[in-house]
């Protein structure tokens, strides 16, 4: 109560001294002398905008050495490390353009200010000037946009037809994952049968399906393309990755698809930033519903030998739940000699 008290009465006291200040000020207008309607005021406010700008580009410089800590760490993909370059170079060409403009807002109203022997310079326009202020940057943002769509074109390319298939769905409120088999070809899906057992819609009157197995967490390889095949089950779920800058919108009806080249294994991460408990993840980063916080998916980057070890120790779905595929085939089966 006392801290509260003694804030109001320090707030009290400063606009008692504006208001003399205030009340001064109107009397020497009141007078009719020049010197005294000026006065100093030009000359504190000009100091006060200067200190301002100090103080501004301190605290900014001081914001960014401790956020610097919360950062990702240099980009797991190959493409990630041309993005991030890309978004530091503008951040680098935006932030100068700020602190130039800064410069010149901050210190003018001092430099410039009110004195009674200086007379204003008319000057309504300057073409070489303007023609510099309009080229200039439009020379600079054409290189940046340049530069980013040629890095867009390349990461939203065609993926290489060796790329490691990795099928991903969103629902509320987790992901579930698949990959083809040794045929190397997911099996088609279909919403319609999509039941409490088959939570991906598994359409097994399609035999691709047979070898196709969903991991409790994604495995990719070093090194190699991935290819992730993006669908959502009920709402608008996003497929973030962010230590490999991939963002992709899971959309109901719409599926979608994004590939990648890994360039560090889980453990080359986990030295890298010298914590053994890392692990990649997969989040959603649309508000898609109360349990929205549970929606994360664990990846580990292998290398490829590892990588293959694992795939070869897999075990199909329909190969653990043979009862379930059995019995939908047979339901197909009966469908089909009553339509015949």
């Amino acid at each position: 109560m006392s801290g509260l008290l003694l804030i109001t009465g320090g707030i009290l006291v400063i606009a008692v001294f504006v208001l003399i200040y205030r009340i001064l000020a109107l009397v020497n207008i009141a007078r009719g002398t020049s010197a005294s309607h000026v006065g100093y005021s030009n000359k504190v406010n000009g100091l006060l905008f200067i200190l301002f700008f100090f103080v501004g580009f301190g605290l900014i410089a001081w914001y960014s050495g401790k956020a610097s800590e919360f950062y990702l760490p240099t980009a797991a993909s190959d493409h990630g490390l041309e993005t991030d370059k890309l978004f530091w170079t503008t951040t680098a060409v935006t932030f100068v353009v700020f602190f130039l403009t800064h410069i010149v807002l901050f210190l003018t109203p001092y430099f410039f200010r009110y004195k009674a022997n200086r007379k204003a310079l008319w000057w309504p326009d300057n073409t070489k000037l303007e023609v510099a202020w309009t080229v200039v940057p439009a020379i600079v943002l054409a290189v940046l946009v340049l530069t980013g769509w040629l890095a867009w074109r390349d990461i939203m390319s065609p993926a290489p037809k060796d790329s490691v298939q990795v099928e991903i769905m969103g629902k509320q409120f987790n992901w579930h994952v698949r990959y083809p088999g040794k045929d190397g070809v997911l099996g088609k899906y279909n919403f319609r049968k999509v039941d409490a057992t088959n939570s991906m819609g598994m359409d097994f009157a399609d035999k691709h399906n047979d070898d196709d197995f969903q991991p409790n967490e994604i495995h990719i390889p070093k090194g190699k393309p991935v290819l992730l095949k993006i669908r959502a089950r009920d709402v608008l779920h996003s497929v973030f990755m962010p230590h490999f800058r991939v963002k992709m919108d899971a959309v109901p009806g719409m599926p979608t698809q994004f590939w990648f080249v890994p360039n560090k294994t889980t453990a080359e991460m986990r030295a890298e930033l010298n914590k053994p408990e890392f692990n990649y993840e997969m989040a959603c980063t649309e508000v898609c519903g109360s349990g929205h916080f549970a929606m994360k998916f664990r990846i580990v980057v292998d290398e490829p030998a590892e990588y293959e070890k694992w795939f070869a120790s897999q075990e199909a779905w329909a190969s653990l739940n043979k009862e379930y595929v059995a019995q939908v085939r047979a339901e197909a089966n009966k469908k089909n000699v009553a339509k015949k």
